[in-house]
Parts: C-alpha cells; structure tokens; sequence
C-alpha cells in the first residue's frame, strides 16, 4: 500500500512530467524518496535522445546516495535499450528497493520494467494515482494503441444534416459558443487537417483562436489533403506553422505524422476529407455540432462512407452530449464493427 509520502511523491512527479516536451515519447517524471519519505532528487524526461526521468533523478545525486530508496515514477520503467539503456537496470544499479509508478508501459519493446524488478528483489507498486497518470499520457497511450496518431472528425450541420446552403454557403451555421468550442478542441491538437477543396472554396486559417480573434498560444500544424496545389496568397500560407501537404493517402499520412511526434489529430475539412476518414476505419472520435436550423437540398454533411445497406451501417456509440448556446455537440465512437448489433458491447 502506497504511502502518504508516495502520494506525495507522485503528485510532485506529475507535475514534473508537463516539464517536459510532448512529441514521440511519453512525459514522464520521477522523484526519489529516502527511507524516511523524503525527498532526495526529482527529474523529468527532457525530449527525445535524453535520460529518461528516473535516471535524471538519479544523476542529482551522488554515487551511492539512492541506496534504499524509493523511485516514484509515472510510467512504468522501460526494460529496454533505445537511444538510452534500461531504466530498470539503472534503477536496479543505484540501489532502489521499491518502486512504486501509477501507469504500465504498452509498449511491445519498451515493458517489461516491473517484471525485471521483482526478479533483481525490488518492491513494485503499480497503479498509484492512475488515472492522474492515464490523463497524462493519454495521447501517447493512443497512439501505442493504435499505432497511429489519435484522430477526431468534426464537422458543423443543420438539423436535416446538411453543411451548407445549395448556393455553397455555409458560414456560421453554428452560433459563437459552438465555434468556441471547436476552437478550444483545436488548441488541443496537434495537427488540423483539411481537404484541397476546403482550402480552395473557403479559404481555412485553420489557427486556434480566442473569442476576440486572436491566436491562443497553442496551434496545431496545418495539414492539408489532396494533391492540388494551394494558392501562394492562401491565409492558410500566414498561419504560425508552416503546413504539410500529403497527396490523399490517410495511412500513409497518419504514419508520417506520428514519426514527426504528432499525436492528435483534429480533422475538419470538408465532407469528403469527413466521409474519408470514416470509410477508412481511421475516425476514433466524432465531433457533430448541429444547428436548430433547416437547409435542404444536396449538401450533405458527410459524403459517401461506404454504406450501402442498413446492415452495413457504422454504429456509433455516444460518449457525450452538450448544449452550447443554440447548438447540440454530440461526441461518439465508432463500434468494433460494422452491422453490429448495438447491444453486443463497445470499443
């Protein structure tokens, strides 16, 4: 049972974890605790190449200084040699007895670290504060998970479910506390993705920006699908990031992307960029905004996802709904498999 002072511990090394860059590797931190509970040495992953967080607290101390201690750690020690030897056997080197860390490494190479522990007799405590940890690390897990980046597709629609008049005008179906939102979710991502056509017919900033027009600190890397080119007086062409083009090939795209350490994904280019995404099965989340308002005509919000029986159809399972202002956001997943059967369970 994990102690008062581990408790402690772990929250001091969460926070030290957000010290560190987001990118491929996970943030993680780590703090040393003497025999008494207290505090020897802290340390955090700088970036990719670096110490790991357990060996940057190790290094503040002096030779022999963490013999009997406790490590705390947010992620389970790695058990593998990359560009940095096993945190385990660092661990086990210096002298600590117990370790206690709140998440387990997914990774196929990397875990391990708790197993080769108990084998060198050292106390492992897994799960302490883990969903802290979880929440931490959530969008590295889901890129371990799937083995791509994390993506979210939204799009904005009217009742009867179309993105815009049959003139081609969409402009603000939604009201402002909707758009608000959708530009707070931008902030978080990583990347924000949008089709060649979405760029030539509406010329898309795609920035993250405040209720007063201004940028918030954080912006996504513009991302654009689609193989023609885009204008050289673009607004696109004045965002903060310089963007990246890919010629029409999501996999591909979400691959190259992962390696640059882009872990979230937040797709809002078009119907077509939408129905892409989700015929492909690359759609993790689904972000619908719809309007109390009535269009008609053939504009749809979302264009041909393969579907063409309702056994076929993708079920959808909803994670959330809320009102903003006018308008409804409805968050949903998609199931495991297409034509299932609604109550046989979730992803």
């Amino acid at each position: 049972m994990a102690s008062a002072a581990e408790h402690d511990a772990m929250r001091r090394a969460l926070a030290n974890a957000l010290r560190g860059p987001r990118g491929v590797n996970p943030q993680v931190g780590a703090v040393i605790l003497s025999p008494a509970g207290d505090v020897l040495a802290e340390g955090w992953h700088h970036g990719a190449g670096t110490p790991h967080a357990e060996v940057d607290a190790l290094s503040k101390l002096d030779p022999g200084a963490a013999r009997g201690a406790t490590a705390v750690v947010t992620l389970e020690p790695c058990n593998h040699t990359g560009r940095t030897g096993p945190c385990s056997e660092a661990l086990i080197a210096a002298g600590i007895i117990r370790v206690v860390y709140s998440v387990s490494d997914p990774g196929d190479h990397s875990s391990g670290g708790a197993a080769r522990l108990h084998e060198a007799g050292v106390d492992v405590e897994a799960g302490l504060l883990a969903d802290e940890g979880s929440a931490l690390l959530d969008s590295w897990l889901a890129v371990q998970r799937l083995g791509r980046p994390h993506v979210t597709v939204k799009w904005a629609q009217s009742l009867d479910g179309r993105a815009a008049a049959s003139d081609g005008t969409s402009k603000w179906i939604t009201g402002p506390a909707a758009r608000a939102d959708v530009h707070r979710r931008r902030a978080l991502a990583d990347a924000i993705v949008a089709g060649t056509g979405t760029v030539l017919a509406d010329d898309p900033a795609l920035t993250a920006r405040a209720d007063d027009g201004s940028l918030l600190p954080d912006q996504p890397v513009p991302v654009i699908v689609g193989s023609r080119p885009v204008p050289a007086d673009a607004v696109v062409r004045q965002h903060p990031r310089a963007f990246l083009q890919y010629p029409g090939d999501l996999r591909s795209m979400l691959d190259d992307l992962r390696t640059r350490g882009i872990q979230r994904v937040f797709v809002e280019g078009g119907p077509a960029v939408a129905a892409s995404f989700v015929r492909e099965g690359l759609a993790d989340e689904l972000l619908v905004y719809v309007a109390p308002v009535l269009i008609g005509g053939d504009m749809l919000a979302l264009r041909d996802i393969g579907v063409s029986t309702i056994a076929e159809a993708l079920r959808l399972r909803v994670t959330g709904v809320q009102n903003l202002g006018d308008d409804l956001l409805i968050v949903a997943a998609p199931r495991p498999a297409r034509g299932r059967n609604p109550e046989e369970g979730v992803a």
